[in-house]
């Protein structure tokens, strides 16, 4: 007699993923991001009508990771992209990825005024401190003392300045309704993030402003250690300088049960 074993499936593809291979580093925390942006548009049911945006940077083939719209955007333009579409097809989701160098440096710009100005949109932003793409040069985001190939000494804010904080800057402007900060470097701490990028989604869905959600991000290539190491780093030298938490949530937002 053959005994059948009933199992429940809990953990398979989103179907806001697409079925490919990635192009990330081992250890790099940007496919966890990506897959909690996909879990949130599945379960709120948004992928048919969402629109992303996809940065240059070590992310800019996003738009082969997700199942939805996307659009590709010139270097720190994102939220200038995403302002457009927005503004045009107001029904959809539109959201935009960006690292640091594309949100922080050359897009500081875009987003700072996308924000001013209340752009009813989401960002997520991917912080990991440092340059991944084109070889691991100082960011805006690099921590004080932290070696890069462009600060091989360690970063001198005497000549660079401070790392700059987006969560907590973006937060005193009038037409953002909500700015956190999360990290991608524990469990614990991946479920906080999902819940404040579902966030993010439903204060663009109620049309209550600007929303961005900022995470704590890996890069164990250009950081010159394993994964493992990568993820004690996080937590022992970047919460210090980028203490996680919520900037900014409006009274309107802070009524939402997610």
């Amino acid at each position: 007699m053959v005994t059948t074993i009933p199992y429940q499936i809990v953990y398979s593809r989103p179907e806001s993923f697409s079925e490919v291979s990635t192009h990330y580093c081992p250890g790099c925390t940007h496919g966890i991001a990506h897959r909690l942006i996909a879990e949130v548009l599945d379960e709120m049911g948004l992928r048919e009508k969402t629109i992303g945006v996809a940065p240059v940077g070590c992310s800019v083939f996003a738009y082969n990771y997700f199942n939805c719209d996307f659009v590709e955007a010139a270097h720190g333009r994102a939220p200038a992209m995403a302002t457009g579409i927005k503004r045009v097809l107001p029904d959809r989701t539109v959201f935009t990825y960006q690292g640091d160098g594309d949100l922080a440096s050359i897009g500081m710009a875009e987003i700072m005024h996308a924000a001013a100005r209340g752009e009813n949109i989401t960002v997520v932003f991917i912080n990991n401190a440092i340059y991944g793409m084109t070889g691991g040069q100082m960011a805006p985001t690099s921590l004080p003392g932290q070696k890069t190939t462009s600060s091989p000494r360690g970063r001198d804010v005497e000549t660079t300045g401070f790392p700059v904080r987006m969560a907590e800057i973006l937060s005193k402007l009038d037409g953002v309704g909500y700015s956190v900060r999360r990290s991608l470097h524990d469990p614990k701490n991946i479920r906080l993030s999902k819940k404040a990028i579902r966030m993010a989604f439903e204060v663009q869905s109620r049309g209550l402003g600007f929303a961005i959600v900022e995470l704590l991000s890996t890069c164990p290539t250009n950081w010159g250690m394993t994964p493992k190491e990568a993820l004690h780093w996080v937590e022992d030298r970047m919460i210090p300088v980028f203490p996680l938490g919520d900037y900014k949530i409006t009274s309107s937002v802070a009524g939402i049960r997610v």
